[in-house]
């Protein structure tokens, strides 16, 4: 993810100019994170092969174009900086603003969990005791875990992002090990019997709009490439890498999706612990597959979630800076480190770890709030992109048009639960906004924004009654 790149530069201090294959590079390592060793199981749980290629099909479309928006966006308002939520900001006022940027946070603190969830399912095959990441003790473990990484970083023991390099090595290495296998050891007769789905994924609609949540996590950090800009020897190779990586990327998740259904039957796959890739290739190879898969997952998690802590704060930071989020979240060390946004960042993963306990599926339930957390800045964003793409630019606004499409149906294929769920995240973060605004003595609302206002606490206490009557679960 991007996040993860991001921090990297901005520890390392980076002003050389970076060439187009470093600059491809960093957007590979940038969006491969742990949700690719994750695959197998959350594809095979809703659909079959051409269920499968024409889900990726229509993510790899849509991501396209969000990449497009996001890379048209930084070239026509240079002035917009300070991330995905300046754009919302811009087009659609303060308060969608503000939602978008505690959107984007959320979901970066979600998405730290779903590393210590996965951590501990890989853990958990010679550990019992730990489940599927989602036991007692599990959390227990991986709260310890939260809390040690916060004093790291609460340190100013930044340096340590730079470790980047080599967390993505050791996310590629086994992915593209595992593909190659796949492909020596495929039984064609096994593919062929996966390809249609099988009885209980229902009807191809339903298989295909079962796995988009699962996409966009897997392609989040697709926003980030635009932020290399100033760092290429040539603007131009910023579009290129952005197309360059993205591509390479779509490549590696489609082909580890795909082969998989040629080494078992997709119920078997279905029923596979998480990282489901190290099942698969256990399957095929024997033990040694499945021990080198956790490996290089443990690794690149560890490593990929220091960088993600870093950045999740510094969103807040960034926005406390922009008055758009309270004054106390704009503090730093001396050592430079927003400390209030790392605990607030650390408390947020802390509680929906919590959460996790209460939930049927931990890691799916936190890959899919993750996922969700990010559909309303986004769609936000493309909806500016579709006003800033007027004056005849056409190819630019039929972009800007597709992705807004894209992203309205990713919120319909996420369904009510995960719109509720996120509304419940977002209303008491209007508390925060409230703070803002008294700090500059400005009143709280204006009439348009008191009506987004009554939506969203709407939503949140209809999601908090579907909780507690059992009409959704987590």
């Amino acid at each position: 993810m991007s996040k993860a790149v991001t921090a990297e530069a901005q520890v390392t201090g980076t002003t050389a100019k970076l060439s187009l294959p470093t600059l491809t590079t960093m957007v590979v390592g940038s969006m491969v994170g742990a949700g690719v060793f994750s695959l197998p199981r959350r594809f095979a749980q809703e659909t079959g092969v051409a269920g499968a290629l024409i889900a990726w099909a229509v993510a790899g479309t849509g991501m396209l174009m969000l990449a497009f928006v996001f890379q048209n966006l930084a070239v026509r308002r240079p002035d917009l900086d300070a991330g995905v939520y300046a754009y919302a900001k811009a087009g659609f006022g303060e308060y969608l603003g503000f939602f978008a940027a505690f959107g984007y946070w959320a979901s970066a603190c979600v998405g730290n969990v779903t590393y210590w969830v996965l951590i501990m399912s890989t853990i958990g095959a010679i550990a019992p005791a730990l489940g599927d990441g989602d036991t007692v003790l599990a959390v227990v473990l991986s709260s310890v875990g939260l809390w040690l990484f916060f004093a790291l970083i609460s340190r100013g023991v930044k340096e340590a992002a730079a470790i980047n390099r080599i967390v993505t090595i050791a996310k590629i290495v086994p992915i593209l090990v595992f593909v190659i296998l796949a492909l020596f050891y495929l039984k064609p007769h096994v593919f062929a019997e996966n390809f249609g789905g099988a009885d209980y994924a229902g009807s191809l609609f339903q298989q295909v709009k079962g796995t988009m949540l699962a996409t966009v996590f897997v392609f989040l950090g697709v926003e980030g490439a635009s932020v290399y800009s100033r760092h290429a020897r040539r603007r131009e190779d910023v579009g290129r890498a952005t197309i360059l990586g993205f591509l390479s990327v779509f490549a590696i998740f489609a082909s580890v999706t795909i082969v998989s259904y040629g080494l078992m039957p997709m119920s078997e796959i279905a029923e596979l612990r998480q990282p489901s890739m190290a099942g698969v290739l256990e399957h095929s190879v024997g033990t040694w597959g499945k021990v080198f898969v956790s490996v290089g997952l443990i690794v690149s998690v560890l490593g990929a979630y220091l960088a993600w802590t870093l950045m999740a704060a510094e969103v807040l930071f960034v926005a406390a800076k922009d008055e758009d989020m309270p004054r106390f979240l704009g503090r730093a060390t001396a050592a430079d480190v927003p400390v209030p946004a790392l605990v607030m960042t650390t408390l947020l993963s802390q509680i929906v770890l919590v959460v996790t306990l209460f939930s049927d599926d931990a890691f799916n339930f936190a890959l899919d709030l993750t996922s969700a957390l990010t559909l309303i800045p986004f769609l936000l964003a493309a909806g500016f992109a579709v006003r800033v793409a007027g004056g005849g630019r056409r190819r630019e606004l039929t972009v800007a048009v597709l992705a807004t499409l894209y992203t309205a149906f990713l919120i319909y294929a996420a369904g009510l639960k995960y719109l509720l769920v996120s509304l419940i995240i977002y209303a008491p973060a209007t508390v925060l906004f409230v703070m803002a605004r008294r700090e500059q003595g400005r009143r709280p609302f204006s009439p348009r924004e008191s009506v987004v206002l009554a939506v969203s606490i709407a939503g949140a206490v209809i999601g908090i009654v579907a909780l507690a009557l059992g009409w959704i679960s987590l």
